[in-house]
């Protein structure tokens, strides 16, 4: 008489058993998965993003061609390798034995192709394009040909930058799925494949934006959050220095390329979509024991609109909390931390959140 009740309670700790092992390997972070044996803290990748070249009314988006060679020159000196987005997929998910820097240029503009590609094309220097397929052909935009062209050469990576590139933060899930899937099929079309790497318009995302990327077979995604890649990053959030005008004069420039990783195992909160009450958000970073004393670390705040040190509570030797005293007054609220390694060179950690309510 008793059989049956056994074997239906059997039945039911082995599916209990089978979905709390499912929960845990998905809240896992890909940073859990790294041999901290074989993980290098001062190897990493520099990612550049540039935008426009020599379209001098747009300052925030520009780089004077003067500029961007002596930028080029300037990692020429350094003796590290500009690598293609292959070497990149390879070396990611490995122990890096190298500092390589990756070039990004985001949007297709016209000013790129006629003032940027005949450079990067006489020197053979690898990058990535992230192409909005609704811009393409537009006044001021690269067109399919142009696109095509350098592809073709060997030097280029396309990727996906969306299809409209609006605030997809801001829109609805089936919204940002639409756009997206439009994008792929028109890159489908007209490449006859979809890029698997995608740049998130203005950097901006969220956990939902996040996870319709996740779930449409991208591989990478970028952001505008400054930091180097090292291979603890979320794949799907990698960080990169933006350089216009304003942030490309070339004491800083010298300044980001001397950069090293700030390894990480989660930051909180998650979303980097700060609604209502949420601001200013309780953040905490926690990093991996043993591998680099964070004691001294500094971070910076744009709180209440103001660039301004910001306190710091630890948790433990490895856990911390930023102790945001006003709320974020813009539509990005950004946080920068950095810790002195040596000989001029410092680990950077940047970090941002969209406002909703601007």
């Amino acid at each position: 008489m008793n059989k049956e009740p056994i074997s239906a309670l059997q039945s039911i700790d082995k599916k209990l058993i089978v979905f709390i092992l499912i929960l845990l390997l998905l809240s896992i972070s890909k940073s859990f998965a790294i041999n901290l044996n074989e993980f290098n803290p001062d190897k990493g990748v520099i990612a550049l993003m540039y935008h426009r070249f020599n379209e001098n009314k747009y300052p925030s988006t520009n780089i004077r061609s003067k500029i961007f060679l002596e930028h080029l020159n300037e990692i020429n000196n350094t003796k590290f390798e500009f690598i293609s987005f292959n070497k990149f997929n390879e070396i990611i998910k490995k122990k890096m034995e190298k500092n390589y820097f990756l070039l990004t240029i985001d949007d297709a503009f016209e000013s790129f192709y006629l003032n940027a590609w005949p450079v990067l094309s006489k020197r053979k220097i690898p990058f990535i394009l992230f192409v909005s397929t609704r811009e393409v052909g537009k006044y001021g935009y690269m067109t399919w040909e142009q696109i095509k062209e350098i592809k073709s050469s060997g030097l280029a990576t396309i990727g996906n930058h969306s299809h409209s590139h609006e605030y997809l933060i801001d829109w609805k899930e089936k919204e940002i799925r639409s756009d997206l899937e439009k994008s792929i099929k028109i890159f489908e079309k007209e490449l006859g494949y979809s890029p698997k790497l995608f740049s998130y318009p203005f950097g901006e995302y969220s956990t939902i934006l996040k996870k319709i990327v996740a779930d449409l077979n991208f591989e990478f995604a970028f952001g505008q959050h400054s930091g180097v890649i090292d291979s603890s990053k979320d794949f799907l959030e990698l960080p990169r220095f933006p350089i216009n005008e304003k942030y490309g004069e070339l004491k800083r420039f010298k300044s980001i390329i001397q950069n090293l990783p700030f390894p990480y195992k989660k930051i909180t909160p998650e979303n980097r979509y700060i609604k209502g009450d949420e601001n200013p958000p309780k953040v905490k970073i926690k990093f991996f024991e043993n591998l680099i004393d964070v004691k001294n670390i500094t971070c910076y705040s744009n709180e209440g609109n103001v660039w301004r040190k910001s306190d710091i509570k630890f948790i433990n030797e490895s856990e911390l909390e930023i102790l945001l005293k006003e709320k974020f007054k813009s539509e990005r609220g950004r946080i920068n931390c950095s810790l002195w390694a040596e000989k001029n060179r410092w680990r950077w950690l940047g970090i941002q959140y969209v406002i909703a309510e601007y």
